[in-house]
């Protein structure tokens, strides 16, 4: 009699394969908690820390402000929060916007632009001022009034004086022939007060748009012997004939109150002569 051997099967499985199992499970739960840690606390943006989220009457989602309650758009995939950012700097009912107008900034400029020394003075946020010099610098760098509306114009301003209102292109224009109305009657005053006698320049040409224009400029000494240029038309015209052109400027002058004349200084065309004789019978009868 044989007997045949039985095999016998472990079912055990090996310490190798089960430390392997726990450790892939404690991994994939570890990487679990870190995200869900990672969603729980999103970092909040600086803004919200100046705005309250609401819904509104209608459904929708808005950021009310804390301090003027006025309400924004607050999606911050579809809007951002540029608009929010830009209201923190603008608004008048921010504790950290409202400044003691009693008492003004003390700067030291490097140098005037005048040329002189620099000097020890109060400063305070002046909007009329601010205006003022913007007008200016229209006129004085020749820059379109759309330029006041250019983001990268208003981006600079809103680094360099967040309280400043930028005004549209409409009220720069208004600004700007204000600023013409003024200084005309200044100078009306200054050729007034003169002793001394005008020299003129005038000249006529036509634009690439087939219109006519006549541009006379006043040079003149005043009372503190200081010589000054001015420009004080630059108008249209509807020919280029002496008569008519003689016709101009009197209306011109007379408008200015200017009956003291010494030269008038022109280019050589025939027309000019016709002018200069009209203009002679006028200002020496």
């Amino acid at each position: 009699m044989s007997i045949e051997p039985i095999s016998i099967e472990s079912s055990v499985t090996s310490p190798t394969s089960i430390d392997s199992e726990n450790s892939g499970v404690g991994t994939s739960s570890q990487i679990k908690e870190t995200i869900e840690k990672r969603k729980s606390t999103p970092q909040r943006p600086e803004v919200w820390s100046h705005f309250t989220k609401i819904i509104n009457s209608e459904g929708a989602r808005k950021a009310k402000c804390n301090y003027c309650q006025k309400e924004f758009c607050c999606d911050m995939k579809k809007n951002g929060a540029g608009s929010l950012k830009y209201h923190i700097g603008s608004c008048k009912k921010n504790p950290s916007n409202v400044v003691d107008t009693s008492q003004g900034q003390l700067v030291l400029p490097k140098k005037g632009f005048e040329g002189g020394e620099g000097h020890f003075s109060s400063w305070r946020f002046d909007q009329e001022a601010c205006r003022k010099g913007l007008a200016q610098m229209i006129v004085i760098d020749e820059l379109p009034f759309k330029f006041v509306e250019s983001e990268g114009f208003k981006k600079f301003m809103f680094v360099a004086c967040p309280r400043i209102h930028i005004p549209s292109r409409t009220t720069m224009t208004m600004d700007v022939y204000q600023m013409y109305l003024d200084d005309r009657v200044k100078i009306k005053q200054l050729l007034r007060s003169s002793y001394f006698r005008v020299c003129l320049t005038t000249d006529t040409w036509t634009s690439l748009q087939r219109f006519n224009y006549l541009c006379i400029t006043a040079n003149f000494i005043d009372n503190n012997r200081k010589l000054n240029k001015k420009i004080l038309n630059f108008c249209p015209i509807s020919t280029h004939k002496g008569e008519f052109i003689g016709m101009v400027i009197e209306k011109r002058l007379l408008n200015w109150g200017i009956d003291k004349l010494l030269t008038v200084t022109v280019d050589n065309a025939s027309s000019n002569d016709v002018a200069i004789g009209y203009l002679r019978k006028k200002f020496n009868p």
